[in-house]
Protein backbone atom coordinates (compact mmCIF):
# COMPACT_ATOMS: atom_id res chain seq x y z
CA UNK A 1 0.00 0.00 0.00
CA UNK A 2 1.11 3.12 -1.37
CA UNK A 3 2.08 5.53 2.25
CA UNK A 4 0.71 9.16 2.76
CA UNK A 5 2.56 11.82 1.54
CA UNK A 6 2.05 15.36 2.87
CA UNK A 7 4.83 17.11 1.22
CA UNK A 8 3.35 15.70 -1.81
CA UNK A 9 -0.17 17.01 -0.84
CA UNK A 10 1.50 20.38 0.22
CA UNK A 11 2.96 20.74 -3.06
CA UNK A 12 0.19 20.14 -5.03
CA UNK A 13 -2.13 22.20 -3.24
CA UNK A 14 0.77 25.13 -3.33
CA UNK A 15 0.88 24.81 -7.16
CA UNK A 16 -2.66 23.36 -8.81
CA UNK A 17 -6.18 24.15 -7.39
CA UNK A 18 -9.12 21.82 -7.01
CA UNK A 19 -9.78 21.52 -10.87
CA UNK A 20 -5.74 20.91 -11.16
CA UNK A 21 -5.08 24.20 -13.23
CA UNK A 22 -2.02 26.17 -11.94
CA UNK A 23 -3.28 28.87 -9.41
CA UNK A 24 -2.73 32.35 -10.39
CA UNK A 25 0.16 33.30 -8.41
CA UNK A 26 1.78 30.70 -9.81
CA UNK A 27 1.46 31.21 -13.47
CA UNK A 28 2.36 34.89 -13.28
CA UNK A 29 5.42 33.94 -12.01
CA UNK A 30 6.09 31.01 -13.83
CA UNK A 31 5.42 33.89 -16.95
CA UNK A 32 7.52 36.04 -15.51
CA UNK A 33 10.52 34.09 -15.10
CA UNK A 34 10.71 33.24 -18.93
CA UNK A 35 9.94 36.85 -19.48
CA UNK A 36 13.84 37.73 -20.22
CA UNK A 37 14.32 41.37 -21.55
CA UNK A 38 16.76 41.33 -24.86
CA UNK A 39 19.36 43.73 -22.86
CA UNK A 40 20.33 40.83 -20.55
CA UNK A 41 20.15 38.46 -23.44
CA UNK A 42 22.70 40.66 -25.06
CA UNK A 43 24.66 41.13 -21.84
CA UNK A 44 24.99 37.79 -21.58
CA UNK A 45 26.37 36.95 -25.06
CA UNK A 46 28.98 39.95 -24.69
CA UNK A 47 30.25 38.79 -21.30
CA UNK A 48 30.86 35.64 -23.21
CA UNK A 49 32.39 37.01 -26.12
CA UNK A 50 34.65 39.14 -23.94
CA UNK A 51 36.15 36.10 -22.41
CA UNK A 52 36.39 34.59 -25.60
CA UNK A 53 37.48 37.22 -27.96
CA UNK A 54 38.25 34.70 -30.85
CA UNK A 55 35.25 32.47 -30.62
CA UNK A 56 32.97 31.67 -33.29
CA UNK A 57 29.54 31.78 -33.47
CA UNK A 58 29.46 27.77 -32.94
CA UNK A 59 32.00 28.06 -30.07
CA UNK A 60 30.11 30.38 -28.25
CA UNK A 61 27.38 28.06 -28.62
CA UNK A 62 28.59 25.37 -27.50
CA UNK A 63 29.89 27.70 -24.72
CA UNK A 64 26.21 28.53 -23.71
CA UNK A 65 25.29 24.73 -23.52
CA UNK A 66 28.17 24.31 -21.11
CA UNK A 67 27.36 27.08 -18.85
CA UNK A 68 23.31 26.92 -18.57
CA UNK A 69 23.99 22.80 -18.05
CA UNK A 70 26.45 23.41 -15.39
CA UNK A 71 24.67 25.91 -13.93
CA UNK A 72 21.03 24.43 -13.54
CA UNK A 73 22.87 21.16 -12.43
CA UNK A 74 24.86 22.84 -9.74
CA UNK A 75 21.73 24.71 -8.39
CA UNK A 76 19.57 22.02 -8.42
CA UNK A 77 21.31 20.05 -6.28
CA UNK A 78 22.40 22.99 -3.86
CA UNK A 79 18.84 23.54 -3.29
CA UNK A 80 17.86 19.21 -2.98
CA UNK A 81 21.19 19.44 -0.70
CA UNK A 82 18.92 21.58 1.81
CA UNK A 83 17.11 18.66 3.15
CA UNK A 84 20.09 17.33 4.83
CA UNK A 85 20.10 19.89 7.39
CA UNK A 86 17.75 19.23 10.00
CA UNK A 87 17.03 22.67 10.38
CA UNK A 88 15.09 23.23 7.53
CA UNK A 89 11.85 21.54 7.54
CA UNK A 90 10.22 19.92 4.51
CA UNK A 91 7.90 22.96 3.72
CA UNK A 92 10.67 25.33 3.31
CA UNK A 93 12.29 23.06 1.75
CA UNK A 94 9.77 22.88 -0.88
CA UNK A 95 9.58 26.39 -0.78
CA UNK A 96 13.22 26.85 -1.61
CA UNK A 97 12.86 24.23 -4.85
CA UNK A 98 9.50 26.43 -5.86
CA UNK A 99 12.31 29.23 -6.42
CA UNK A 100 14.48 26.73 -7.49
CA UNK A 101 12.11 26.19 -10.45
CA UNK A 102 11.81 29.96 -11.12
CA UNK A 103 15.49 30.17 -11.45
CA UNK A 104 15.86 27.15 -13.68
CA UNK A 105 12.72 28.14 -16.09
CA UNK A 106 14.83 31.61 -15.92
CA UNK A 107 18.03 30.35 -16.62
CA UNK A 108 16.56 28.31 -19.64
CA UNK A 109 14.62 31.19 -21.28
CA UNK A 110 18.44 33.07 -20.99
CA UNK A 111 20.00 30.52 -22.41
CA UNK A 112 17.30 29.93 -25.36
CA UNK A 113 17.23 33.79 -25.93
CA UNK A 114 21.00 33.55 -26.35
CA UNK A 115 21.11 30.53 -28.78
CA UNK A 116 18.30 32.47 -31.23
CA UNK A 117 20.89 35.57 -31.20
CA UNK A 118 23.43 33.46 -32.43
CA UNK A 119 21.47 32.52 -35.39
CA UNK A 120 20.40 36.05 -36.30
CA UNK A 121 17.24 35.79 -34.82
CA UNK A 122 15.76 39.30 -32.80
CA UNK A 123 14.14 38.49 -29.41
CA UNK A 124 13.35 42.53 -29.49
CA UNK A 125 9.70 41.13 -29.74
CA UNK A 126 8.65 39.69 -25.99
CA UNK A 127 5.67 37.47 -27.76
CA UNK A 128 8.16 36.22 -30.41
CA UNK A 129 10.58 35.26 -27.31
CA UNK A 130 7.87 34.08 -25.08
CA UNK A 131 6.75 31.73 -27.29
CA UNK A 132 10.02 29.77 -28.40
CA UNK A 133 11.10 29.61 -24.81
CA UNK A 134 7.40 28.02 -24.38
CA UNK A 135 7.88 25.73 -26.96
CA UNK A 136 11.65 24.70 -26.17
CA UNK A 137 10.59 23.83 -22.71
CA UNK A 138 7.93 21.44 -23.85
CA UNK A 139 10.50 19.58 -25.92
CA UNK A 140 8.68 17.29 -28.24
CA UNK A 141 5.15 18.27 -27.61
CA UNK A 142 5.89 22.24 -27.83
CA UNK A 143 7.70 21.42 -31.40
CA UNK A 144 5.30 19.69 -32.91
CA UNK A 145 2.80 22.16 -32.16
CA UNK A 146 4.56 24.64 -33.82
CA UNK A 147 4.76 22.63 -36.74
CA UNK A 148 1.67 21.42 -37.40
CA UNK A 149 0.38 25.41 -37.68
CA UNK A 150 3.78 26.16 -39.44
CA UNK A 151 2.36 23.38 -41.81
CA UNK A 152 -1.03 24.77 -42.19
CA UNK A 153 -0.40 28.32 -42.42
CA UNK A 154 2.92 28.42 -44.90
CA UNK A 155 1.92 25.31 -46.83
CA UNK A 156 5.12 23.36 -45.93
CA UNK A 157 6.62 22.09 -42.52
CA UNK A 158 9.81 23.33 -41.89
CA UNK A 159 12.61 21.23 -40.01
CA UNK A 160 13.99 23.90 -37.95
CA UNK A 161 10.70 25.79 -36.89
CA UNK A 162 12.76 28.30 -34.39
CA UNK A 163 13.76 30.17 -37.00
CA UNK A 164 10.03 30.88 -38.56
CA UNK A 165 8.50 31.90 -35.45
CA UNK A 166 11.41 34.22 -34.78
CA UNK A 167 11.40 35.56 -37.66
CA UNK A 168 9.42 35.15 -41.07
CA UNK A 169 5.96 34.38 -39.12
CA UNK A 170 3.42 37.23 -39.08
CA UNK A 171 2.80 38.92 -35.43
CA UNK A 172 -0.81 37.82 -35.70
CA UNK A 173 0.31 34.10 -36.40
CA UNK A 174 2.80 34.45 -33.62
CA UNK A 175 0.21 35.80 -30.85
CA UNK A 176 -2.29 32.85 -31.95
CA UNK A 177 0.40 30.18 -31.61
CA UNK A 178 1.68 31.97 -28.79
CA UNK A 179 -2.46 31.76 -26.78
CA UNK A 180 -2.91 27.99 -27.57
CA UNK A 181 0.87 26.78 -26.55
CA UNK A 182 0.23 29.08 -23.39
CA UNK A 183 -2.10 26.56 -21.62
CA UNK A 184 -0.38 23.80 -21.99
CA UNK A 185 2.95 25.16 -20.95
CA UNK A 186 1.91 26.12 -17.73
CA UNK A 187 0.20 22.44 -16.91
CA UNK A 188 2.69 20.42 -18.41
CA UNK A 189 5.76 22.15 -17.04
CA UNK A 190 4.39 22.72 -13.58
CA UNK A 191 3.21 19.06 -13.45
CA UNK A 192 7.32 17.87 -14.95
CA UNK A 193 8.84 20.38 -12.49
CA UNK A 194 6.47 19.00 -9.48
CA UNK A 195 8.30 15.84 -9.42
CA UNK A 196 11.98 17.43 -9.38
CA UNK A 197 10.09 19.73 -6.52
CA UNK A 198 9.76 17.28 -4.45
CA UNK A 199 12.54 15.21 -5.38
CA UNK A 200 14.67 18.27 -4.30
CA UNK A 201 13.07 17.60 -0.63
CA UNK A 202 14.03 14.28 0.00
CA UNK A 203 15.45 13.36 2.92
CA UNK A 204 19.21 12.48 4.20
CA UNK A 205 21.01 13.53 1.16
CA UNK A 206 19.19 11.72 -1.81
CA UNK A 207 17.95 15.20 -2.39
CA UNK A 208 20.88 16.27 -3.66
CA UNK A 209 21.62 13.66 -5.95
CA UNK A 210 17.96 14.00 -7.56
CA UNK A 211 18.02 17.53 -7.13
CA UNK A 212 20.91 17.99 -9.31
CA UNK A 213 19.99 15.38 -11.89
CA UNK A 214 16.50 15.95 -12.75
CA UNK A 215 18.10 19.58 -13.67
CA UNK A 216 20.44 18.09 -15.67
CA UNK A 217 18.37 15.45 -17.48
CA UNK A 218 16.35 18.56 -18.08
CA UNK A 219 18.91 20.85 -19.18
CA UNK A 220 19.91 17.95 -21.85
CA UNK A 221 16.17 17.97 -22.98
CA UNK A 222 16.27 21.52 -23.81
CA UNK A 223 19.71 21.77 -25.47
CA UNK A 224 18.23 19.19 -27.42
CA UNK A 225 15.08 20.83 -28.24
CA UNK A 226 16.56 24.15 -28.50
CA UNK A 227 19.12 22.23 -31.16
CA UNK A 228 16.14 21.11 -33.35
CA UNK A 229 14.35 24.69 -33.05
CA UNK A 230 17.06 26.51 -35.17
CA UNK A 231 19.38 23.98 -36.50
CA UNK A 232 23.53 23.64 -36.81
CA UNK A 233 25.16 27.32 -35.09
CA UNK A 234 26.12 29.53 -37.18
CA UNK A 235 30.11 29.70 -37.71
CA UNK A 236 29.93 33.10 -38.22
CA UNK A 237 28.63 35.39 -35.84
CA UNK A 238 25.74 37.47 -37.38
CA UNK A 239 26.74 41.15 -38.12
CA UNK A 240 24.24 42.81 -36.74
CA UNK A 241 24.47 40.58 -33.20
CA UNK A 242 28.17 41.57 -33.67
CA UNK A 243 27.61 45.45 -33.68
CA UNK A 244 25.14 44.92 -30.60
CA UNK A 245 27.80 42.93 -28.65
CA UNK A 246 30.65 45.55 -29.93
CA UNK A 247 28.65 48.30 -27.86
CA UNK A 248 29.68 49.58 -24.13
CA UNK A 249 27.37 47.96 -22.15
CA UNK A 250 25.38 50.15 -19.76
CA UNK A 251 26.66 50.26 -16.41
CA UNK A 252 25.03 48.03 -13.75
CA UNK A 253 23.33 45.58 -16.80
CA UNK A 254 23.37 42.29 -17.26
CA UNK A 255 25.64 39.60 -15.64
CA UNK A 256 29.36 40.08 -14.71
CA UNK A 257 32.44 38.50 -15.31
Amino acid sequence: MARFNPAGKFASGAVFDRNGQPKPGIQRAVERAIDIQRPLVLANLRRLRRKNPTATGAELNAKLERDYLVAITTAGAAVGGTAVVPAIGTVVSLGLSAAATVGFLEATALYAQSVAELHGISTEDPERARTLVMAILMGEEGSALIQATIGSSAGGVTRHWGNVVGGSMSSSAVRGIGASIRKRFLKRMLARQGGALLGRALPFGVGAAVGGVANHKMGRTVIEATREAFGPPPTVIPGELLTELEKLPETGNGPQP
